[in-house]
C-alpha cells in the first residue's frame, strides 16, 4: 500500500489564543482499527496475525520475522536509519513505504522528549502499521515513561523544537475538518516538507526571553497530549505490556506483582486514563502500577541496569525474578528499552532479557542505530 497522498497547505495563522485546555477534536479507534484487532492477509505463509485486547495485549504471528526497535526520543533522521536498517522502510528519503512484507516490528516507546520530531515518528509508525497490515504484517508500539510523562503535563525534557512541531501541527489540522486519520497518518511528510522549505533552525527561535513564543508552545502541546487530546488518544491505541509469540515487551520490565495484578488490567487501565477528559480528576485516577514508582513497568531498570554499575548479588537476584516473571506468563524471554545500553544491544539475566535501547536519538547518546530481528520466531 502506498503512502497517503501528501497535502502541504499549511495555514500560517497564529494561534496565539490558544490554551491548555483549548478543545481539540479526539481520534476515533474505529477507523484505522476496524473495530477489530486482527490482522488478516490471505497469503500469510504462517497464518492470519491474531490480536487480541483493547489495547493490543497479546499477539499470534505465527512464521513471521520481527524485528524489535528501541528508544527513538523524537529523532526521525535516526528511527528511519534503523528502521532502513532492520529492511521494513524504504531507503528514499522523500517517501516512506513499508518494504517489510509481513515483518512484524515492535517499538518499546520512549519516542516523545529529548528530540524534535516526536508526532512524526508516532505518524509514520502509524502509517507503516496501515501499509504492513495489508501486506500480513504488523507495527506495533508500547508506551514508556515519556509518553506518560507527558500525558500528565510533565515536559521537562521537551526538546524546544518540539513545540514548535506541536504548533505546526495544530495549524496543520485546521485543514482537515475533524479528518484526524488522514491528517495525522501524512503528517510525517508535511512535516519534513515544511522543514525543507523554511530551513527550520534545530531549536526554533526558543530564545530565553521569548515568552510570547513558549506560552504558545505550551499551551500548544497541552492541548495535543493532556488526558483526552488527541495525542494523547493515540497513545491509548497502544499497550505498556505486550506478547508476542510468548515474548514480553515492556520499555521498563515487567516483574512478579504486574503479573499478579493482571497484564491486560494494566493495559486497559492506562488507557483509560490516557483518554479521559475529565480535567477534575486527580492522581489517584493514575494507574500507578503501571506508570509510577522505580517497580512500575515504564520506570523499572531491574533488568536493564549496567552490570557494572551493580553488585553480584543484585546481578542474581533480577536473573531469578526475570525466570519467575516469565515462567508465571508461560513466556520465553523479555525484551525492555528505558536504559541505553553503550555496549550496544545485548542481553541480560542468563539469556533471558534483551535490552535494546542504544541512545540512538541526538538527545541522547546519538549512537550508531540498531535494531534486533529475528528474535522471536517459535
Amino acid at each position: 500500500m502506498a503512502v497517503l497522498p501528501f497535502r502541504l497547505r499549511l495555514r500560517t495563522a497564529a494561534i496565539s489564543g490558544l490554551s491548555p485546555s483549548t478543545s481539540v477534536v479526539c481520534p476515533s479507534r474505529q477507523h484505522r482499527d476496524g473495530g477489530s484487532f486482527s490482522c488478516r492477509a490471505a497469503a500469510a505463509a504462517g497464518g492470519p496475525i491474531i490480536v487480541s485486547g483493547d489495547p493490543p495485549t497479546f499477539v499470534s504471528a505465527p512464521g513471521r520475522r520481527i524485528v524489535a526497535v528501541g528508544d527513538l526520543h523524537g529523532d526521525l533522521h535516526q528511527t528511519r536509519a534503523a528502521l532502513v536498517m532492520a529492511g521494513v522502510l524504504s531507503a528514499e528519503s522523500d517517501c516512506h513505504v513499508w518494504t517489510g512484507g509481513q515483518t512484524v516490528l515492535v517499538q518499546v516507546g520512549d519516542i516523545l522528549d529529548r528530540g524534535e520530531d516526536e508526532i512524526a515518528i508516532l505518524s509514520l509508525l502509524s502509517s507503516l502499521n496501515v501499509q504492513a497490515k495489508s501486506q500480513g504484517g504488523a507495527v506495533f508500539q508500547v508506551n514508556g515513561n515519556h509518553e506518560t510523562m507527558n500525558v500528565e503535563g510533565d515536559f521537562r525534557y521537551v526538546d524546544p523544537g518540539s513545540f514548535d512541531e506541536c504548533i505546526r501541527f495544530l495549524e496543520y489540522l485546521e485543514e482537515f475538518d475533524g479528518e484526524w486519520d488522514d491528517a495525522f497518518l501524512n503528517w510525517v511528510n508535511v512535516s519534513q516538507r515544511w522543514k525543507e522549505e523554511y530551513r527550520v533552525s534545530p531549536n526554533g527561535d526558543w530564545l530565553p526571553l521569548n515568552f510570547v513564543k513558549k506560552n504558545k508552545g505550551f499551551a500548544a502541546r497541552a492541548s495535543l497530549f493532556k488526558q483526552g487530546g488527541p495525542l494523547a488518544c493515540e497513545l491509548a491505541r497502544h499497550p505498556v505490556v505486550l506478547n508476542v509469540n510468548d515474548w514480553m515487551f515492556c520499555h521498563g520490565g515487567l516483574l512478579p506483582h504486574h503479573v499478579e495484578y493482571g497484564i491486560e488490567r494494566i493495559n486497559k487501565e492506562v488507557s483509560n486514563w490516557m483518554q479521559c477528559s475529565n480535567e477534575d480528576s486527580d492522581d489517584t485516577n493514575l494507574p500507578f502500577m503501571a506508570t509510577r514508582g522505580y517497580d512500575s513497568v515504564v520506570w523499572t531498570r531491574l533488568y536493564s541496569q549496567d552490570s557494572v554499575e551493580r553488585t553480584r548479588r543484585s546481578w542474581d537476584l533480577s536473573s531469578i525474578i526475570a525466570e519467575q516473571t516469565l515462567k508465571s506468563v508461560g513466556a520465553k524471554g523479555m525484551v525492555v528499552g528505558h536504559t541505553p545500553q553503550t555496549r550496544g544491544v545485548n542481553c541480560k539475566c542468563d539469556g533471558k532479557v534483551w535490552c535494546i535501547d542504544v541512545g540512538m536519538s541526538y538527545g541522547v547518546l546519538h549512537s550508531r542505530p540498531e535494531v534486533r530481528i529475528n528474535l522471536l520466531n517459535p
